[in-house]
């Protein structure tokens, strides 16, 4: 495992130009530690990037000083599932500022099958860019895949699963924390379980994490977590369910049969656990919405299908079953986060972009009004979808083996509609989970942000507060921290984070 940082946010002015015991001290904090115990009152003593002494500390002295005013005190937010790495690369967006001011120090990369392939150059291109947040990463099947077989709808060779192999070895040596795989991507979708268990027995070799946004999260949800956990046995490696939710409005409230089914493998001898965000809408590309055979082979090949007319009613038809299954009579629930296209779109949903362009109302039109949209751009249009329930959200969260994470990424000011959870997932949870409906304990919220990801990711030097241990921390507020992002204004900042400590900075 690696991380890999320093950008250094100049959040402290000099107090104290003696000679000091320490780099800061932070005094009268509300310890919250990350283990889930009840927090208490103390200083906290921080020299060389490291924890170096709590307690009270009456005699210390230090360059620094903080008075907590006996805020909380938490061990840095590792947010185990963001894609830094994709459209808006945090080596462009550096600070991450959207994370640092949200309380996250460590974020994980490469998630969902994609990441870049040759880690060691990405790693060290990390290192001369000096991010904000601590950076780890996972190793990307689809990415793995791509730079193998292209975009083939077609099962793999044993020789290209020997060169895929050759891959994810050289990125687990070079550093990466797992395996991730996004079965509802291409080209991963495309692939067997025989395919993902041979590369994820790789990553295990170098004690990995398998992570995985599976095959389905709705009426096949059950088989989906089935083949995930069957890739963890037969590899032999930890397994971690991405954004685990029930995204089809059918099915609102089975998420008590998969928590069941979660913890019946783990009573079996399977390491699995899961993650989460603390909102009722997903977001990803609007591709997600046709089959994926219709995305096979590049742009070019899905245009030919696209102009082809029989080939298009071919997918409208599926379309019309797809969204029948879901429950949805049109595309309502679907709006535009951002359009490479037409920026003009963003914030919208399909109903209201299919009668601003003279489609025909209802589901028909909106369908070709999505197919029209693929065709100009086959990847270049992201999308926020309305398809979870909150009934299953909070029964989630209480799962005492689920972790908070964004599946966010950088973000670019002033660019795009994107998904609240990129600038408010923690402190949602901290305002609306812990203080507003009481899901969880204070306590507890700040073990699944810290301890928990640390542990089932190898980061053994964070995710709590401890002497020795690394010194990223976050005071804030119980009392008054709060989320401000909203799907239709997204970009607000959060309140009542003091300080964020990256490394002691």
């Amino acid at each position: 495992m690696q991380l890999h940082r320093v950008f250094t946010l100049a959040f402290f002015a000099p107090l104290l130009l003696n000679a000091a015991d320490y780099d800061l001290i932070i005094r009268n904090a509300r310890i919250v530690d990350g283990s889930g115990k009840p927090g208490f009152i103390a200083d906290v003593a921080i020299a060389n990037g490291k924890i170096a002494a709590i307690g009270k500390l009456p005699d210390a002295k230090a360059a620094r000083e903080i008075d907590a005013h006996e805020h909380a005190l938490a061990p840095g937010f590792i947010d185990v599932h963001t894609h830094v790495d994709g459209h808006t690369p945090i080596e462009k967006l550096p600070a991450a500022a959207n994370y640092i001011r949200d309380g996250v120090t460590t974020v994980i990369a490469g998630n969902c099958g994609g990441s870049p392939t040759d880690l060691a150059k990405y790693f060290a291109l990390l290192e001369k860019t000096h991010t904000g947040p601590n950076v780890a990463s996972l190793i990307g099947h689809n990415s793995v895949r791509r730079a193998v077989m292209g975009d083939a709808n077609r099962h793999a060779t044993p020789e290209e699963i020997a060169r895929m192999q050759a891959i994810v070895a050289k990125a687990m040596q070079d550093g990466a924390v797992g395996f991730s795989t996004g079965l509802i991507y291409i080209p991963g979708t495309y692939s067997n379980t025989a395919e993902v268990v041979a590369l994820a027995r790789e990553a295990a070799r170098f004690h990995g994490v398998y992570a995985s946004h599976m095959r389905n999260e709705g009426a096949r949800v059950i088989e989906a977590i089935n083949e995930a956990i069957q890739v963890g046995r037969e590899a032999h490696m930890p397994v971690e369910i991405s954004h685990f939710k029930i995204d089809n409005n059918l099915l609102w409230g089975d998420s008590e049969k998969t928590i069941a089914l979660v913890e019946q493998y783990r009573k079996e001898g399977v390491e699995v656990s899961v993650d989460q965000y603390p909102y009722d809408r997903s977001s990803t590309t609007l591709a997600t919405m046709v089959p994926s055979w219709v995305l096979a082979d590049g742009a070019k090949a899905i245009r030919e299908r696209l102009s082809t007319p029989a080939t298009r009613a071919r997918i409208a038809d599926a379309m019309r079953k797809s969204n029948r299954d879901r429950g949805h009579e049109d595309y309502s629930f679907a709006m535009v986060a951002s359009c490479r296209p037409d920026p003009s779109i963003e914030g919208k949903t399909i109903p209201e972009i299919n009668l601003a362009h003279g489609g025909k109302p209802g589901l028909d039109g909106e369908i070709q009004t999505i197919l029209d949209l693929l065709a100009r751009d086959p990847t270049g249009t992201s999308m926020i979808y309305h398809t979870m329930g909150m009934v299953d959200v909070e029964r989630i969260m209480k799962y005492p083996l689920t972790a908070i994470a964004s599946d966010g990424q950088a973000i670019q000011e002033g660019v795009g509609s994107p998904h609240p959870r990129a600038y408010g997932t923690n402190a949602r949870v901290l305002a609306e989970f812990v203080r507003v409906r009481h899901v969880l304990t204070l306590e507890d919220a700040i073990r699944r942000m810290t301890q928990l990801p640390a542990e089932k990711f190898g980061f053994h030097d964070r995710g709590q507060i401890r002497e020795g241990a690394a010194a990223d921390l976050v005071l804030f507020d119980p009392e008054k921290i709060q989320d401000h992002a909203t799907y239709t204004q997204p970009r607000q900042s959060r309140a009542g984070i003091d300080f964020v400590i990256v490394n002691g900075e």
